[in-house]
């Protein structure tokens, strides 16, 4: 997970605020900068979902959709990798304190999605669970922690999909 100062990449600003029960709401500002659809609903929906199972207080999530040639730039810029990522997260508030941006990168969960054998939408909650653990807190810097955070993603995927 990238940490950086606040900067936006986007300008299409959807916001979505959820009610996750007594945990908290959190807004979700969902944008699409891609040509492809995106069913925005389910993502609200699975976002709060995680959140309520986590038992965990998210003020605000960006969640931005992108295409190969930006997410590449992000990842080269923020991580020192010049490679296509599947997704990034920034933390902007204090340390796991839950608000920043989640970027996935569209074409690449499309990819990922048809060589495992499963659907575009199951793809994007499982990135999307990915992208809201780093915010939790978790990593995945070393085997051991991507090791956890694998079968906590794997748990809250059953439970959100």
């Amino acid at each position: 997970m990238a940490k950086v100062n606040p900067v936006k990449y986007y300008l299409d600003k959807n916001k979505h605020t959820i009610n996750t029960g007594k945990f908290n709401r959190v807004n979700f500002e969902i944008s699409n900068l891609t040509d492809s659809r995106i069913d925005k609903k389910f993502l609200k929906r699975a976002g709060g979902r995680i959140l309520k199972t986590l038992k965990i207080k998210i003020p605000e999530i960006s969640l931005a959709f992108i295409n190969d040639a930006r997410m590449k730039s992000l990842n080269r810029k923020y991580r020192g990798r010049n490679r296509v990522t599947d997704v990034l997260t920034f933390d902007y508030g204090l340390p796991f304190s839950g608000q920043g941006e989640i970027f996935i990168c569209l074409p690449q969960a499309k990819r990922q999605a048809k060589r495992i054998g499963h659907s575009l939408k199951k793809e994007l909650a499982i990135l999307l669970i990915h992208g809201i653990l780093h915010l939790a807190g978790y990593n995945d810097k070393t085997k051991r922690n991507y090791n956890k955070m694998v079968n906590k993603q794997n748990e809250l995927c059953q439970k959100v999909i």
